[in-house]
């Protein structure tokens, strides 16, 4: 009897932890949600890392294993995986409101700062002096693009299947002309079938660590189950009517509404499908968008495609906050330089790129709980970013021609030749803050203009 008291107390003293804590309260939740749609600068990086400084470090209402297996999945997805991470923790926690909220309110204070933005930028871009600002942006973002495939390439090209991969894929679009979305296709085919043919090829370490030992001291842990995380076909066949609803809806309104049914019809159906193949974040999503955009549809130019670029740089929450300057100038242009269709341009392309990443956590967060540890998936989709890579590469291509050779081929702009190769340096070498070397850019092309002034 003594011995199964020892043994009882041992086991007491194993078990022992710090209790979990209380599950947050919706306001506690919607508050940081909120702050964060207003700081969240840095790109997906520095939003990732601020949401776990706060909800893993600081609160503890999820585990570091949770947040890493949530986050894993997220940059699997198309769409921004910083705003989808934020809706599936929020999902975590608060179920479909938490979610709605924790990703509505990631989004919602840049569409408001990039919608000023834009006015300003049609309104007063003419005049030389902010002509000017944007001269010396335009080197900068190019730069940026490139700090950008440098990163995604690193992170992405692990074998000579990736390399060949990714240059086909930039053979393909840059010149064969092969839309985006026929690309990331080929991409999960191929993927498939190597993954089938040749499993061992794939087989690495795929980073997973080992489980925390104190995962009790979080509210939301790997082995947490809630009515939320376990699979419903009715709550899922539900949600998918809900999302489809919704998808339409604002149809039905252009078609009774408006004069101009065509265009909308148009500019939804683009960005939904934007949207549904942006794998490898906004950089993957911009040859797509300026290739048909610019080039096909013609609802603005190469030059205002760059400069809507710096202005998302600019702003809080996920660059792909681009498009919807895209779709700004696509209802300006169209009425006539009506800021008002400006205005409904910009809402009706968020309302549609960010529809879906909605969908895929609301509707397939189940389905990604029951797929924690599958390899295979990853495996398939390490080629699809591979694919990325390529993609990245052609929207380098493409921005640097338009910004160093802006008038063709003969002639070269010297002043963005030397700022793309200091913006580099200055960016990957001594690391000076993407913000800030963007204010620096503007500067400088203000310089440049008075400098032109003076010494004529």
């Amino acid at each position: 009897m003594e011995q199964m008291t020892y043994q009882n107390n041992e086991t007491k003293k194993e078990v022992t932890t710090t209790p979990p804590p209380a599950k947050p309260s919706f306001r506690e939740a919607f508050l940081f949600w909120l702050k964060l749609g207003f700081i969240s600068f840095g790109g997906p990086a520095g939003q990732i890392g601020i949401m776990h400084e706060f909800v893993v470090d600081q609160k503890k209402w999820v585990s570091d294993a949770k947040f890493l297996h949530a986050l894993n999945y997220c940059m699997l997805l198309p769409g921004p995986e910083a705003q989808q991470l934020a809706t599936y923790i929020g999902w975590l926690l608060h179920g479909v409101r938490g979610g709605l909220v924790a990703g509505v309110f990631f989004v919602l204070p840049s569409v408001f700062i990039l919608l000023g933005l834009s006015l300003v930028y049609v309104t007063y871009g003419s005049i030389p002096w902010v002509s000017a600002l944007f001269y010396g942006l335009k080197p900068a973002v190019v730069a940026i693009v490139i700090l950008a495939l440098l990163k995604i390439g690193k992170k992405s090209l692990h074998s000579w299947l990736h390399y060949v991969v990714a240059l086909a894929s930039f053979i393909a679009i840059y010149f064969a002309g092969i839309p985006f979305p026929y690309i990331i296709l080929s991409a999960m085919l191929l993927g498939y079938v190597a993954q089938k043919l040749l499993p061992a090829f794939f087989e690495n370490n795929n980073g997973t660590s080992s489980k925390s030992e104190r995962e009790q001291e979080y509210y939301i842990n790997s082995q947490s189950a809630t009515a939320e995380t376990k699979f419903n076909g009715v709550q899922i066949v539900r949600r998918t009517g809900i999302a489809v609803v919704l998808w339409v809806l604002p149809f039905l309104i252009f078609y009774t509404a408006s004069s101009g049914f065509g265009f909308w019809k148009e500019l939804s159906l683009f960005f939904t499908k934007a949207a549904l193949v942006t794998f490898g974040g906004a950089y993957a999503v911009l040859p797509y968008v300026a290739q048909v955009a610019v080039e096909k549809l013609h609802w603005l130019t190469q030059l205002e495609m760059i400069d809507g670029l710096a202005l998302g740089e600019t702003t809080p929450g996920p660059l792909i906050m681009v498009l919807a300057f895209v779709g700004f100038m696509a209802g300006y242009h169209e009425y006539g330089g009506s800021l008002l269709m400006g205005a409904l341009g910009l809402f009706t392309t968020t309302y549609y790129t960010f529809l879906p990443c909605f969908l895929f956590i609301l509707v397939g967060g189940p389905l990604i709980e029951r797929t924690q540890g599958d390899a295979r998936v990853k495996s398939v989709l390490g080629v699809v970013t591979a694919a990325v890579v390529g993609v990245v590469l052609n929207l380098t291509v493409y921005f640097g021609r338009a910004v160093v050779f802006p008038e063709g081929a003969g002639s070269v702009d010297p002043f963005s030749l030397v700022w793309i190769i200091l913006s580099f340096i200055a960016m990957y070498r001594f690391k000076v803050g993407m913000i800030t070397w963007i204010i620096v850019s503007a500067l400088a092309g203000l310089g440049h203009y008075l400098a032109g002034i003076y010494l004529l």
